[in-house]
């Protein structure tokens, strides 16, 4: 088993910056490969960026690509994703997610943290 722990979120200004964790407990993290999704109000939860277990390749949505980085430390079982130029619609919670049979795929994800809210006023 896996238990996901996200933090960072908050009420942020349009055009500032976040940086979210999701520490990881109960398997080495290092072995996995870990996603970030995040679900809007009324809208379906979508993904945003992935990682593989080393850090070597990282994939995101084209509505993130430019603006949001995600990296992992394995030493310390944590990924971040790093959120700069944020934009009201970005407002979502935001998810942490592992072990996925297909990177882009939300039912393939085996374990998920709880999530953390990101507010982004204008």
């Amino acid at each position: 088993q896996v238990q996901l722990v996200e933090s960072g979120g908050g009420l942020v200004q349009a055009g500032g910056s976040l940086r979210l964790s999701c520490t990881a407990s109960g398997r080495t993290v290092s072995r996995l490969n870990m996603g970030w999704f995040r679900q809007a109000p009324g809208k379906e939860r979508e993904f945003v960026a992935a990682v593989t277990r080393s850090g070597g390749k990282t994939y995101y949505a084209d509505s993130v690509k430019g603006r949001f980085t995600i990296s992992r430390d394995n030493a310390k079982n944590t990924v971040y994703l790093q959120i700069n130029s944020l934009k009201p619609e970005d407002t979502a919670v935001y998810y942490c997610a592992a072990n996925p049979r297909s990177i882009y795929s939300e039912p393939d994800y085996d374990y998920w943290g709880q999530g953390t809210q990101v507010t982004v006023s204008s």
